[in-house]
C-alpha cells in the first residue's frame, strides 16, 4: 500500500510540474509580442499624436463609437505602405462611406508625416492583439 501511495504522489508531482512549463512558455511568448509592439518607436509616436488630437472623440481602441474602433481599422487593412498612405490621406481630407454615413472630419493642417505615424500606431494594434 505504501508503494502505491509513493507512486501516486510521484505521478501527481510529475504531471503538475510538466504542465506549468508549457503555460509559462506561452505566457512569456505573448508578453514578448505585446512588449515588442509597445517598444516600437512608431507605437509611442503615433499614440502621442492621436492623444494630442481630437481622434479619441470619435474613435476608441477596441469598441466602435461614432467612428470605427482602431482595432477594426487595423484588421480591415493590410499593413502596407500604400494602405498607410491612403489612410493618412483620409485622415487629412476626411471621408465618408467606408464605415457608414457619418463623415470623418478633415484635418487639413496635419502634416502627412504625422498622419502616417498615427496610421502606423493603429496598424500595430493588430500585432498587439496576437
Amino acid at each position: 500500500m505504501k508503494k502505491y501511495c509513493i507512486i501516486l504522489s510521484l505521478s501527481v508531482f510529475c504531471f503538475s510540474c510538466g504542465g506549468n512549463e508549457t503555460k509559462s512558455t506561452d505566457t512569456t511568448d505573448s508578453t514578448k509580442s505585446t512588449t515588442s509592439v509597445m517598444e516600437n518607436p512608431d507605437y509611442d509616436k503615433g499614440l502621442n499624436l492621436i492623444a494630442k488630437s481630437d481622434c479619441f472623440t470619435c474613435h476608441k481602441l477596441r469598441d466602435a463609437s461614432t467612428g470605427p474602433a482602431y482595432g477594426a481599422v487595423a484588421a480591415k487593412y493590410e499593413n502596407t505602405e500604400a494602405n498607410r498612405s491612403m489612410l493618412a490621406d483620409k485622415i487629412i481630407a476626411g471621408g465618408q462611406g467606408v464605415w457608414g454615413q457619418i463623415p470623418m472630419a478633415a484635418h487639413p493642417n496635419l502634416p502627412k508625416e504625422d498622419a502616417i505615424a498615427m496610421v502606423k500606431y493603429i496598424m500595430l494594434l493588430k500585432e498587439e492583439k496576437k
